[in-house]
């Protein structure tokens, strides 16, 4: 099939399943991940070559880039140190369960760690529009979830790049991922430093030249060599674009910036990368890590939902109930997991069956999520108006 309309369909399909997901209440990427599945492994209308990768790989970068730019430290100032263990209670449950159970199904230590990577990150999108729904954003559960989700996701992708770089060198050991967290450190302080004076410098002369969306190409370059420099220093480059996002999203033109960028990247390339994710997904797969499968989803409702509870509960801010409330809201993984899953294939750290499992997973908890939080709050209100 000639690329032209195998992109025409991959763009079709995402929009159209992404869409119906909407219509039932769950993200967009829920159903274009769908969406791929039908057009790749059910039907094989699409087979995804080297050059439709590529939008895909892109896709990728664009929504790290795009994950910095919306990255807003100014609303994490209110919120104290809460969020930040609770965040780090469950991703570091998340990243040792799933190593451990990686381990005893007798995967390769790499793989093991990979599957914890997986099950690392929370994507809030959802947990959001359910609360807005259910009228309890703006409870102290929910403001917390959002800020815990925001540092989760920063903290992830640093935990990622740690991931993807012990990968790449095929050592496990605590020399060597000290190296190179100080590595990252290190790339990140001298970027920001060396990197936000330029970035600004370059984003106002572009604001200035008389050419037609001169400050968007600007951006993107600033986005692409960004994310060059981390592949360099063997960092990941999702981690380069998003501290490009970082940088840019201090500056004045941000906004602007963010508008044509978002319809860019949601128009193209990160449609291509979700729909290109379902279709790499092999449902025969999945009977060869049928009991896996079970467990592993059964993993990635536990570790979020004890490991946050348990980071709200040595706060002394939260009572039993809302520490539970904040666990379940942090449950759904999408996003970081389906980049982490992707990498992990792309590297053949995983095959068809593991990759299968982790995309199951993420399906069903972005399914599961609703139902449990929904759950928790519905109870909490019975037992108020019972006391009343």
């Amino acid at each position: 099939m000639d690329i032209l309309l195998k992109i025409a369909i991959i763009l079709l399909i995402a929009k159209f399943c992404g869409y119906l997901a909407i219509r039932i209440k769950l993200p967009e990427a829920f159903g274009a991940l769908l969406g791929g599945i039908i057009i790749g492994p059910m039907l094989g209308i699409v087979s995804f070559s080297e050059d439709v990768s590529l939008f895909g790989n892109l896709g990728v970068i664009f929504l790290l880039f795009l994950a910095g730019l919306e990255t807003n430290f100014e609303e994490l100032k209110g919120v104290g140190i809460s969020p930040f263990i609770i965040a780090v209670g469950g991703l570091a449950l998340s990243i040792a369960l799933g190593y451990l159970i990686g381990i005893l199904y007798g995967y390769p230590r790499i793989t093991a760690l990979f599957l914890g990577g997986v099950l690392m990150s929370s994507s809030v999108g959802l947990t959001t529009s359910v609360l807005i729904e259910m009228k309890k954003l703006h409870t102290k559960e929910g403001t917390t979830i959002l800020a815990s989700a925001v540092i989760d996701d920063i903290l992830g992708l640093i935990a990622l790049a740690i991931i993807i770089a012990i990968s790449k060198s095929g050592h496990i050991e605590v020399r060597e991922i000290v190296i190179l967290l100080a590595e990252i450190i290190a790339y990140f302080t001298l970027s920001y430093l060396l990197g936000s004076s330029l970035v600004k410098g370059a984003l106002k002369i572009a604001g200035r030249i008389d050419v037609p969306e001169a400050l968007t190409a600007v951006a993107i370059a600033l986005m692409l060599i960004f994310s060059y420099l981390a592949e360099e220093v063997k960092i990941a480059s999702i981690t380069g674009a998003y501290l490009a996002g970082l940088i840019i999203s201090k500056t004045p033109e941000s906004q602007r910036i963010k508008d044509k960028v978002y319809t860019i990247a949601f128009s193209i390339f990160i449609p291509a990368f979700l729909v290109g994710v379902g279709a790499n997904t092999n449902i025969n797969s999945l009977i060869k890590a049928g009991s896996f499968t079970i467990v592993f989803f059964g993993i990635a409702i536990l570790t979020k939902t004890l490991g946050c509870g348990i980071g709200a509960l040595i706060t002394k801010r939260f009572t039993l109930e809302e520490a539970l409330k904040v666990g379940l809201g942090m449950i759904p993984r999408m996003e970081v997991s389906l980049v982490v899953a992707n990498s992990a294939l792309i590297g053949k750290i995983f095959d068809e069956s593991i990759f299968t499992a982790s995309i199951t997973m993420i399906l069903l908890t972005t399914i599961a999520a609703p139902i449990f939080l929904k759950w928790a709050f519905s109870r909490a209100a019975q037992e108020a108006s019972l006391k009343a």
